[in-house]
């Protein structure tokens, strides 16, 4: 189970994640990450938790996305705890108070967990890699 301080939950979350931040698609799943985060406020609940918060910065969030074209309902409910698992073993290698949004592909209904870790880990490894979106190179150009 994912502690709830590290839980998607709002829609908006879930589109600040998906719009804001970087994408790496792979042939199980897509996975979106935004590294800035949706900035909470000062009136939202979640701010004050974590493992970060004593620095005054919000966890690492993630939110799962599985389709009906992934499977029935028992596939989908496995293909979902299987990538909250490897989504919380994986989370505090994520900076604090990113977005991530793991979307689970047809062919995830039918792949193995370790296809699922595998898929996941070149995602988050091609992610993490990448400069942070709206920063540039430094010395490009000259």
């Amino acid at each position: 189970m994912l502690p709830s301080e590290n839980r998607l939950r709002r829609r908006q979350d879930f589109s600040t994640a998906v719009k804001r931040g970087r994408r790496a698609g792979k042939p199980l799943l897509v996975v979106h990450l935004d590294r800035e985060g949706g900035r909470p406020g000062p009136t939202d609940r979640e701010s004050d938790c974590g493992p970060h918060a004593a620095e005054g910065l919000p966890s690492a969030r993630a939110g799962f996305v599985v389709s009906k074209a992934v499977g029935s309902a028992v596939v989908r409910n496995l293909v979902k705890r299987r990538l909250r698992h490897l989504v919380r073993e994986r989370l505090p290698r994520l900076p604090a108070g990113s977005l991530i949004v793991v979307r689970a592909l047809p062919q995830a209904g039918s792949a193995s967990y370790i296809d699922l870790e595998h898929d996941l880990d070149a995602a988050l490894r091609r992610l993490l890699r990448a400069e942070p979106t709206g920063s540039a190179p430094t010395g490009a150009g000259r």
